[in-house]
């Protein structure tokens, strides 16, 4: 049960957005910036990313919410896996790779991103503006994360309704999330 009042019908995060629309409308901007913005990395792989950090923080919303999305961008087993598992997921590309490892570090603090695992990923092919998404994402989802977690969002069990989820935010982005 959430801590406030959040609307009917609304669950997750979309429920704390209606709440409070003044810093809602921004939140789902930010996030539509960060995931449907110009960016080097494709829509599906920032979903992928968003997903893994959630899970890292045991968000399960946020996690199964954007592992759908990134299911439905990109219905690739591998990108399902990365979304799922995170770096040690089979298959995954390098960069998808070493750009996971620096973002599960984020999850424990952003002086966990060592030089060495800026390196690798610079060494599987990662650019500047590739690793500043990433740790960008990671952050934003560390924020929301605890958001959804910390007010007590509504988060469905079934996985039609986060497949729904899924389904709209691939078509729609995060703009018209309220």
């Amino acid at each position: 049960m959430p801590h406030i009042p959040a609307p009917e019908g609304l669950p997750g995060i979309t429920g704390l957005l209606a709440f409070k629309p003044s810093t809602g409308m921004r939140v789902a901007d930010l996030m539509h910036e960060l995931l449907r913005g110009d960016s080097p990395l494709s829509a599906a792989e920032r979903e992928a990313i968003g997903a893994y950090v959630s899970r890292r923080n045991e968000c399960e919303f946020c996690a199964r919410s954007h592992g759908a999305t990134a299911a439905h961008l990109d219905a690739s087993e591998e990108l399902r896996e990365a979304a799922l598992v995170g770096p040690d997921a089979e298959g995954i590309p390098p960069k998808l790779r070493a750009l996971l490892a620096v973002a599960g570090a984020i999850v424990e603090g952003g002086h966990r991103v060592t030089d060495k695992l800026v390196e690798a990923a610079r060494e599987a092919g990662a650019t500047d503006e590739e690793l500043h998404d990433t740790v960008l994402i990671a952050a934003a989802f560390c924020m929301v994360n605890r958001y959804v977690d910390g007010l007590g969002a509504v988060t469905p069990t079934e996985d039609a309704a986060y497949d729904q989820m899924g389904v709209r935010l691939a078509r729609d982005g995060y703009r018209r999330v309220l």
